[in-house]
């Protein structure tokens, strides 16, 4: 009976960190990925990876608990979430904060142990990128393109990479890599957005799925082009071979295809939006193999 009880509680934890759910986990450490292999010096080391990759899912999982805990009402009303463990009451809205403070401590000490070269600025990066991941949740409620405060917090998955690596943060490849992110996220998240768009008119809240209205697939195609174009730009600068050329254009036109399959919106968009989202990861992943094997 108490390992059941263990099982249950390890469950909960998981679906409160979305550590279930490995795709929104990818998705963010891709362009950690993008940045530490666009760096100037040699390719990451192992250790190097293993470290960003456990600090994605430590920063993703305190991000998520914080949105669950800003919205625990608003996810009681809506379909997709009303059985969230702290929506659903599984999990204490104390030991929610507990965990939260924990990751956050975590995150912390795990920043302290990077290569002395970038530690300073990955931790005055780190301590930027906090409130705003901690303010984004509640962004839903007084501006009207959330989405972009998400996009800015995805974008610190650059620049804390490069800053750890190089001690800097003094590139043009940085900044096409940074803005390449930025434009992503806001794609596939308005994309992600479409899943609640009944929902969040009803209660009242913003997405920029909601606010940018007939506008949202030529926005969400504008953004996977430029994502597209950043890279490209990325992958000139910094020399890749032909390898990565084939890679690039196969991805990008499928970023393209994947936004028309969610298009026009019906009684399949959910399960459309689900595969997107995957899709995304993959096709973001395809380039970041594209970069390293070139």
């Amino acid at each position: 009976m108490q390992l059941k009880k263990f099982k249950l509680k390890l469950k909960n934890f998981f679906e409160l960190l979305r550590w279930n759910k490995p795709t929104g986990r990818m998705i963010l450490l891709i362009p950690a990925g993008w940045s530490l292999y666009l760096t100037p010096g040699s390719n990451p080391s192992i250790y190097m990876l293993l470290k960003i990759i456990f600090g994605g899912l430590l920063v993703s999982g305190l991000g998520c608990v914080a949105n669950d805990i800003w919205d625990k009402n608003i996810d009681q009303k809506v379909m997709r979430t009303k059985n969230r463990p702290l929506a659903a009451n599984k999990i204490k809205l104390k030991t929610a904060y507990l965990i939260l403070i924990f990751l956050i401590i975590c995150s912390f000490f795990l920043t302290l142990s990077l290569p002395e070269i970038g530690r300073n600025l990955a931790i005055s990066l780190a301590c930027l990128s906090l409130p705003i991941i901690l303010i984004y949740p509640s962004a839903k409620r007084w501006f009207k393109y959330p989405q972009l405060i998400l996009s800015i917090c995805w974008g610190f998955a650059v620049l804390i990479p490069w800053a750890a690596s190089e001690g800097n943060l003094n590139s043009i490849i940085l900044l096409f890599c940074w803005l390449a992110t930025i434009f992503w996220t806001f794609g596939f998240d308005t994309i992600y957005a479409l899943a609640d768009k009944k929902y969040d008119m009803e209660i009242g809240i913003n997405s920029s799925a909601v606010n940018l209205q007939n506008n949202t697939k030529k926005t969400i195609q504008l953004c996977y082009f430029s994502t597209s174009v950043f890279l490209a730009l990325c992958g000139l600068l910094h020399q890749v071979n032909f390898i990565f050329w084939p890679i690039w254009l196969i991805s990008s036109f499928l970023m393209q295809k994947d936004t028309l399959k969610v298009f026009p919106e019906n009684k399949q968009t959910i399960e459309r939006i689900g595969n997107h989202f995957k899709n995304q990861s993959i096709y973001g992943g395809s380039i970041l193999l594209g970069f390293i094997i070139s």
